[in-house]
């Protein structure tokens, strides 16, 4: 499903945040990408979905080298995904439910199917009885659980999360990443960058070290 091609991403001046990175990721795979601060786990999932494009190398969604794919099909590559930034971009003068259907309503989704399938994903994260709150009644932990049931709603193939249980305490990070678990267990092939590996008890694991892998 995923291949990394000896791919380097450089930043400028001359900052290296991958080095020759090459891995395949079949379909339905739980993948932990670890590493210290700065290991370049967001570049690498940025780089999957096509927020950043490598340097050199490839990377190949369903064989397809979407880093050379023009910007006007990015949306339809992106349609596929689930994303789950560092930076939520929770709407917050919306409610709970308005921000999980933007992404259906920017598709134009019928908006009665629209509505069941928002609440569903709410269920699905425990926000069921909170969707007409605004996200900034919501603690910490409710508001990754919006951004997650945000990122769902589609019911994507491949759901790419960075750092989802950041900042949060143990109890809930345990909670948020038992979430990620159960979409994978529904077919989901689950990528998630994380300081913490051990929320993810076995996922296959791909460490960086200064923007390479492990050996």
């Amino acid at each position: 499903m995923i291949r990394f091609d000896q791919v380097g991403k450089r930043y400028p001046p001359d900052i290296d945040a991958l080095t020759e990175v090459g891995f395949d990721i079949a379909a339905g795979e739980r993948v932990v990408i670890s590493g210290h601060s700065g290991a370049g786990k967001s570049t690498l999932l940025k780089l999957i979905a096509a927020i950043e494009r490598p340097t050199r190398g490839s990377v190949l969604l369903g064989g397809q080298n979407i880093g050379a794919l023009p910007r006007s099909a990015l949306p339809f590559v992106r349609r596929k995904m689930g994303l789950v930034l560092q930076d939520q971009k929770l709407l917050f003068d919306r409610s709970v439910f308005d921000n999980v259907m933007l992404p259906l309503a920017i598709t134009g989704f019928p908006p009665k199917e629209a509505a069941l399938r928002v609440r569903a994903a709410l269920d699905k994260v425990g926000l069921a009885r909170r969707e007409k709150a605004l996200p900034i009644a919501l603690s910490g932990g409710e508001q990754q659980r919006l951004a997650i049931a945000r990122a769902v709603v589609s019911r994507p193939a491949l759901l790419l999360a960075d750092e989802p249980t950041a900042h949060l305490d143990h109890e809930t990070a345990t909670d948020v990443a038992r979430i990620f678990e159960e979409f994978h267990r529904a077919g989901v092939t689950v990528l998630v960058a994380t300081y913490d590996a051990s929320l993810f008890p076995g996922a296959r694991r791909i460490e960086l070290v200064h923007g390479r892998l492990s050996s």
